[in-house]
């Protein structure tokens, strides 16, 4: 499917449940991608198409972002998910906290931060969807804060390459 669109930086979207959350966070972020023709409006079926499975280069750069945070205590992505599913479902290795007909929250707090993910399945332009990521982050400490600083030009990419993805296996 070489018609997918590119996923692009948006205004967070005020109807986001996570809209409270806006206010002081350290990151707020969206970014949309417009699905094609045909494509499911199952939310938690996109989620995974988005978010398990990654392609090889954002598996290394997770490698790398466990290893080098294990030295200060971050949580692994394995340790997120093992945790995570002892509790309930799991999508990628994101506790899912909530889910509705058109919006899916996923997230983790700990010591260091809380990160909050939406995914919103949306009317796109005519007459298509779209399927949107909102991210929001609120730092406790100076460990979170430059673990924000450090992975945030990787993650505004990976956002994007995601949500890439569940576009393509969309259909």
């Amino acid at each position: 499917m070489n018609n997918i669109q590119k996923a692009q930086a948006i205004a967070v979207p005020s109807d986001c449940i996570l809209a409270p959350l806006y206010r002081n966070a350290d990151l707020v972020d969206a970014y949309a991608v417009q699905l094609p023709a045909g494509a499911s409006d199952d939310l938690v079926a996109l989620a995974r198409a988005g978010f398990e499975r990654q392609v090889w280069w954002i598996r290394a750069l997770m490698g790398v972002r466990d290893t080098v945070m294990a030295t200060v205590g971050v949580k692994s992505s394995r340790a997120i998910a093992i945790a995570a599913a002892a509790r309930g479902p799991v999508i990628g290795f994101f506790p899912l906290l909530s889910s509705s007909a058109g919006e899916l929250v996923m997230g983790e707090d700990d010591r260091h931060l809380d990160f909050r993910l939406a995914i919103q399945l949306r009317a796109g332009a005519a007459g298509g969807k779209e399927l949107v990521a909102v991210t929001v982050v609120h730092c406790h400490n100076l460990v979170g804060r430059a673990y924000l600083a450090a992975i945030t030009p990787f993650h505004r990419v990976i956002a994007r390459a995601s949500l890439e993805q569940a576009a393509r296996r969309s259909v």
